[in-house]
């Protein structure tokens, strides 16, 4: 009998050890977990569905050297932030800097991306300077008055359909959104050519982690590599193959 709970006992604990290494829990203390989920909007180029984009493969370089297996996931922005403050994932990419109340931001961001104004080919060509004049829509989570000058008339929509018509309507002057997003939206367009897409500025990007044990070990181990990493030069040639400004010179 005691030989039988011996085994049962060991049994207990295998079983233990394997569902932590497939959830991803940590094993021991606040150690991390050999598994991190990164979730954010499907963006070609950069973060996409089948985890292809620059984003994924600077961070890839981040984490699995240090033994942690990324795995990605495309969903809407809203829905990324709300995985990871309620813990369903590790952190969300294509943050601002301390947009979001309740998250961890590290010290550095992993790239830079445009951010531009979409309109109508007929009105005057914006200025980053200038925007306040001009009535502005974006997508419902980002915080671009935190981050662009002198805003005064602004809303937030729930999808891009539509966006082109309430351009059309006159319902706003411009869509706020980066480059790449724009021009996705453009692509609908059954005549693109009335429309312009302007540059506007840089903004840096970083992911968003969870405020938690787990979220700050990750946050630290992030910052780490990444300091590393832009020392040793090694993202450069990313950067190079994606066609993307390199953002830490």
């Amino acid at each position: 009998m005691r030989r039988l709970w011996s085994t049962l006992l060991l049994c207990g604990c295998l079983l233990g050890v394997a569902a932590a290494e497939v959830w991803g829990a940590p094993l021991a203390g606040l150690s991390p977990p050999e598994e991190i989920l990164l979730v954010g909007v499907e963006r070609k180029g950069h973060t996409g569905a089948d985890a292809s984009g620059l984003v994924w493969e600077v961070l890839r370089l981040v984490f699995e050297p240090a033994g942690l297996r990324v795995r990605t996931g495309t969903v809407p922005y809203i829905r990324a932030v709300g995985l990871v403050t309620r813990g369903d994932a590790d952190a969300w990419v294509g943050a601002y800097p301390e947009e979001t109340a309740g998250a961890l931001f590290p010290k550095w961001h992993y790239a830079a991306e445009v951010i531009a104004a979409l309109g109508l080919s007929r009105t005057p060509e914006p200025r980053l300077e200038d925007l306040g004049n001009f009535r502005l829509a974006w997508m419902r989570g980002y915080a671009f008055d935190k981050y662009l000058p002198r805003l005064q008339r602004y809303q937030e929509i729930q999808r891009y359909n539509g966006s082109l018509a309430m351009l059309r309507l006159g319902h706003a002057d411009y869509l706020i959104a980066a480059r790449a997003e724009l021009e996705g939206v453009l692509a609908w367009a059954e005549n693109p050519e009335a429309y312009r897409i302007t540059d506007l500025t840089l903004l840096p990007l970083y992911p968003g982690f969870a405020d938690t044990p787990r979220g700050r070990e990750l946050a630290a181990l992030y910052d780490r590599r990444m300091a590393e990493l832009v020392r040793s030069g090694e993202l450069r040639p990313i950067f190079a193959r994606w066609q993307q400004p390199y953002p830490f010179d």
